[in-house]
């Protein structure tokens, strides 16, 4: 049987030392994806340094993709990655995740068909946050100080087969940890870039996705990862994207206007999957830009 090609997809905006880390937690991974994108919102010469020196040290190719930094645009970044990638499984992450060194293959095991996986995320305070940075750790305890939700220290393949069930609701959906089918990103076009500043992408995406038969199924007590503490960014008070969001549960909607399909026009004729040839860069910088 042919094994299943992955590709992860960390998302990053102006933080170089956490993407340092998350990195280095996907250096070490028990099984490594097909390749690595950095799906960049804007940020500068800083992060470069950081891809750049982890592409000598990671044996899969690892790409950065950069675009001007004109507000927050997660939704932008990460249909340019989805387009971009050359796996048929997609695990995206936030780069400030250190993942456990199984967390590539807790996600190809829990792949199921017609479904997209959301994952789980142990959250530290600062001062752990703080300490994991400056000593570059990519593991804690569940007795570690300063954290929240101490469970999603624990793996435990049956407690995660127990609760791996179907779900089509918008609660607890968080794109921090998530997995996805290309093949069902592109059926509803990916992400809404619709959706300029913080919040709703992932929910809005979910709605197309349940409304195309597509369910979501939670990862528990696999595919651990630590969420490094930032200060809060949600907007205070009603969010615009809000009315996106209830546009998309109101009507139905499975399609977005502005998605993917922009970004996969300029691609054509690109070769995806194993028949394209995974050469490494050989000191020269991998940076697309938009």
């Amino acid at each position: 049987m042919k094994a299943l090609t992955t590709s992860l997809i960390i998302t990053t905006y102006e933080w170089p030392a956490a993407l340092d880390l998350t990195l280095g937690s996907a250096a070490r991974q028990s099984v490594l994806p097909d390749e690595i994108i950095v799906a960049d919102d804007g940020s500068g010469p800083e992060t470069q340094r950081v891809v750049d020196a982890w592409r000598e040290l990671i044996p899969v190719p690892l790409h950065h993709l950069w675009q001007p930094h004109e507000g927050f645009r997660l939704a932008r970044s990460r249909n340019r990655a989805i387009a971009r990638a050359s796996g048929e499984y997609l695990v995206i992450v936030d780069g400030d995740m250190v993942m456990h060194r199984h967390f590539i293959a807790d996600h190809r095991l829990a792949a199921r068909a017609r479904s997209f996986i959301q994952g789980v995320r142990l959250i530290t305070g600062s001062e752990t946050a703080d300490q994991m940075l400056r000593c570059r750790l990519l593991d804690l305890g569940i007795f570690s100080p300063d954290v929240q939700r101490r469970r999603h220290c624990v793996r435990s393949r049956l407690l995660s087969r127990l609760l791996f069930f179907p779900r089509t609701g918008q609660r607890a959906i968080r794109g921090c940890n998530q997995a996805y089918w290309k093949h069902d990103l592109l059926a509803v076009n990916g992400f809404n870039e619709a959706m300029i500043g913080w919040g709703r992408e992932d929910n809005e995406i979910a709605a197309r996705l349940y409304h195309r038969g597509i369910v979501r199924r939670n990862l528990k007590f696999q595919a651990l990862a630590i969420h490094l503490h930032h200060p809060r960014r949600a907007p205070q008070g009603f969010n615009p994207n809000d009315y996106v969001l209830n546009d998309t549960l109101e009507r139905r909607l499975t399609w977005c206007e502005r998605g993917l399909d922009s970004h996969l026009a300029g691609l054509k004729g690109r070769m995806f999957g194993r028949s394209a040839p995974a050469m490494r860069p050989s000191g020269l910088r991998a940076v697309e830009r938009a």
